[in-house]
């Protein structure tokens, strides 16, 4: 895509409109039952922009042009990897604490592959879903989650159908159902309550915070145990939870969905999304790869980048305080995209930028101290809200089809995914324990 393109003012100035009303509507809590539904910020920016989106709504389609919708697209991936960059960041100072934790902690995050242990079947057999069930089902969909995808595939195709399905799921239920799933498994008495809290490490905050608050709401006396497991199973997952999903749930996913759909399968259902008879599902995004052209990828980096620091300044910091922070941040996405491109063998650009960050934050690095402090300043979900935003907007009629056809179901599928990540990694912890 051309430069001119990837630099769109209306598509980020649209977008940082979008990511700052969503952050000023803030975290909403809606009682339901015995537990409490979470809309985030996040929600919000991707439903705005997909009605924004003048491929899904004739409305937007008389103010939005259709060029913002086409250049948001490459932009997704490009504005994910300062977030992956942050999240990097939380790992390297927590080092010692990692290497603490010991065997259960790093073996139950093996339990992390139990989402698709479930639902895969379900989803390629039952429900007949072609290559969307990879995307649902080989993890819980989280901002990492969804770079992983966004890297390999792109998410314009059945696997980025999938993936965003869940995470929509996820971001509006999926707080509720730990939640609800950890206090009535607690209550059974089936499972060592210490193993359960560390099944709560799932990787999102709001879900780990609502799955711990449960087991220790439920055994009051060992609160601060269960939440000292939590916490320590939690960062374990930050520190893991992406190469896990790279190198071994992904691969996985892939040989099950082959197994379980047949090659017949596998190509009538590319048939019926459409799919070019010249490109396979699983080929690389028809975009360019963002290493590929470093000049035009530092320009639309920056832009991106931009977009995230205003959007920071609702729930972070001033403009003027978290400018070295998003500057570091974008020094770290560019030296991973660099050493992607020059690296004499292959790592996606999400996994480098991530390694960059860690080293860099480490507590044996020069100037760590410093780093930690000025990143301090930008917040964690603040800068994924743009992300969103532009990918409701980067959504085509094509991929809009694509998600009717299997909407209902990927919410059954979502929260199976749900399900089978908690016991699974409760199953492990307990084992061990």
């Amino acid at each position: 895509m051309p430069l001119s393109a990837l630099l769109n003012w209306r598509l980020h100035a649209l977008v940082a409109a979008v990511a700052l009303l969503s952050e000023f509507i803030g975290i909403q809590r809606l009682p339901l039952g015995p537990g409490t539904l979470l809309l985030l910020p996040l929600f919000y920016a991707f439903i705005l922009g997909v009605l924004l989106n003048p491929h899904v709504t004739r409305t937007a389609g008389r103010v939005v042009p259709l060029s913002v919708s086409d250049a948001a697209g490459p932009l997704t991936l490009l504005a994910i990897m300062p977030f992956i960059a942050r999240f990097g960041s939380t790992i390297g100072p927590a080092i010692e604490d990692l290497i603490d934790a010991g065997p259960a902690l790093i073996l139950q995050e093996l339990g992390n592959l139990g989402t698709m242990l479930i639902a895969m079947p379900l989803a390629v057999v039952v429900f007949k879903m072609g290559r969307e069930a990879i995307g649902a089902t080989y993890s819980i969909a989280r901002e990492p989650n969804i770079a992983v995808i966004s890297d390999k595939y792109g998410l314009k195709g059945p696997e980025g159908i999938g993936v965003m399905g869940t995470y929509v799921v996820g971001t509006m239920f999926g707080t509720l159902w730990f939640a609800l799933m950890a206090g009535y498994l607690t209550s059974l008495e089936i499972f060592d309550p210490r193993a359960l809290a560390m099944a709560c490490g799932v990787g999102s905050g709001s879900m780990v915070a609502a799955c711990s608050a449960a087991i220790a709401g439920t055994l009051p006396e060992l609160k601060e145990e269960l939440l000292a497991f939590s916490g320590a199973s939690n960062l374990m997952t930050y520190a893991t939870g992406l190469y896990l999903s790279l190198f071994v749930a992904l691969p996985i996913a892939e040989k099950l969905y082959s197994l379980l759909a047949g090659k017949r399968q596998a190509k009538a259902v590319g048939a019926q999304v459409s799919m070019p008879t010249e490109e396979a599902p699983s080929s690389a995004p028809e975009e360019e790869r963002p290493e590929r052209n470093l000049p035009k990828t530092a320009m639309a980096m920056a832009a991106a980048c931009a977009v995230a620091w205003v959007a920071n300044t609702v729930n972070g910091s001033d403009l003027i305080t978290a400018l070295p922070g998003m500057l570091i941040l974008y020094v770290m996405t560019m030296l991973g995209l660099i050493i992607t491109r020059f690296a004499p063998f292959y790592l996606p650009g999400v996994a480098w930028v991530s390694l960059v960050s860690i080293v860099m934050t480490l507590p044996w690095f020069p100037g760590n101290a410093w780093l930690i402090d000025q990143l301090s300043a930008v917040n964690f979900l603040a800068i994924v809200t743009p992300v969103l935003a532009y990918a409701g907007l980067a959504l085509t009629r094509r991929e809009l089809g694509m998600f009717r056809k299997a909407g209902w179901k990927l919410v059954i599928i979502a929260l199976l995914v749900f399900t089978g990540t908690f016991l699974a990694s409760a199953l492990i912890a307990d084992l061990l324990l």
